[in-house]
């Protein structure tokens, strides 16, 4: 056993698992996983959540009481989840306290119907906020169009936010903007801007996926050369662009009122293509200050045989403009591959959103107190 994951810490990677069920919460493995494997944070979205659910393990007696008391599917599924993030947040609270709030943190998404509909996303991350209740919650937003003024209204509100579904650069840029907006509008009302945190969930993995299909579908010898560079150039140029932005006067401004950086989150690291290692998205995205959110198989790789060799983001730039570049020269569109990816990601969320009311709709109904 290597000790990938501590290198990976000492880097200035913060190290987080994707991934949160009740059986994860009760069994203890969680506080494991904390101090076993350097995980200081935790994210969950909606197919998380609709697995461990519809597994069944270690929810059917809060689901009875939700039967009991004759409750709408809408109310059972979010007192469930948001039971399983506030009891996560309680076991990561001394790694909150010990970082001064940048680690021990614990995501929940808005509902993903809601990803084109600012006020609806804006009203939803301030009920999940209040019934979460804790310090170190993130409430996610995906940063569709309608998704980045919700963002900054909601960091104006003092409510910390882990932004989501981020595929292009144009809007990881964009992102970054409303992330300062939000801020600038809680300095104005006079809010502790020290206390509101964001991480930007960059996608990897999927950006090869889909460009490694319309690669295939080429079959030059261009095309093939070009395969499984796409993903780590777009993350990296990503990181440029967030080192441009804190190095800017609006953003030194922001911090001398005591804002913190909005870190760079890698999200979507578990390798879809078994041709590529299984450890390609961490250990090639080494950069101080960022977050790496792993699912719990990429975790494990890491931790067995990752081979970490310091940073391999920075001094990377030029490559990876070329990596892009090369694309279009081939005839993919990198802005048609963005929207296309940011599209699917919020129907993913939205399928598996309807299947988890689905089927507590179901273990409702067979719950519910037989009528005399």
């Amino acid at each position: 056993m290597t000790d990938a994951l501590k290198r990976l810490t000492d880097e200035g990677v913060a190290i987080w698992l994707d991934d949160l069920s009740r059986k994860r919460i009760t069994s203890g493995e969680l506080g494991e996983q904390l101090d076993e494997q350097h995980v200081v944070g935790v994210t969950t979205n909606p197919t998380i959540f609709q697995k461990a659910i519809s597994g069944g393990d270690g929810y059917e007696e809060q689901l009875a009481d939700l039967a009991a008391r004759g409750v709408t599917v809408e109310e059972a599924v979010r007192m469930i989840t948001t039971a399983d993030v506030r009891d996560a947040c309680d076991i990561l609270r001394p790694l909150y306290d010990a970082t001064d709030g940048q680690d021990g943190r614990v995501s929940i998404e808005v509902d993903p119907r809601l990803a084109h509909d600012t006020k609806a996303t804006v009203a939803e991350a301030k009920q999940l906020a209040w019934l979460v209740d804790r310090p170190n919650a993130f409430v996610k937003i995906p940063a569709t169009k309608a998704g980045l003024p919700a963002i900054t209204e909601t960091i104006a509100r003092g409510i910390s936010v882990n932004v989501t579904l981020i595929f292009s650069l144009d809007r990881y840029r964009e992102v970054m903007d409303a992330y300062q907006s939000g801020l600038e509008k809680a300095d104005a009302k006079g809010l502790d801007l020290a206390a509101i945190r964001s991480v930007a969930s960059f996608f990897v993995s999927r950006v090869d996926t889909e460009i490694d299909k319309r690669l295939d579908e080429r079959n030059t010898h261009q095309a093939k050369d070009l395969k499984g560079k796409a993903a780590l150039a777009n993350a990296r140029l990503a990181y440029q662009a967030y080192e441009k932005v804190v190095a800017a006067d609006r953003w030194q401004a922001l911090a001398r009122r005591g804002a913190h950086v909005q870190r760079p989150l890698w999200a979507s690291t578990g390798v879809k293509d078994p041709a590529y290692p299984d450890t390609l998205y961490v250990t090639e995205l080494v950069a101080p200050n960022t977050v790496n959110t792993m699912p719990e198989a990429t975790l494990e790789a890491t931790d067995d045989h990752g081979e970490i060799t310091g940073d391999t983001v920075r001094g990377t730039y030029k490559q990876a403009r070329a990596d892009l570049d090369a694309l279009a020269a081939v005839g993919i569109s990198y802005d048609d591959v963005v929207q296309v990816l940011e599209d699917e990601g919020v129907e993913k969320f939205a399928t598996s959103w309807n299947e988890l009311l689905s089927s507590t709709e179901a273990e409702l109904r067979r719950l519910a107190p037989k009528e005399a």
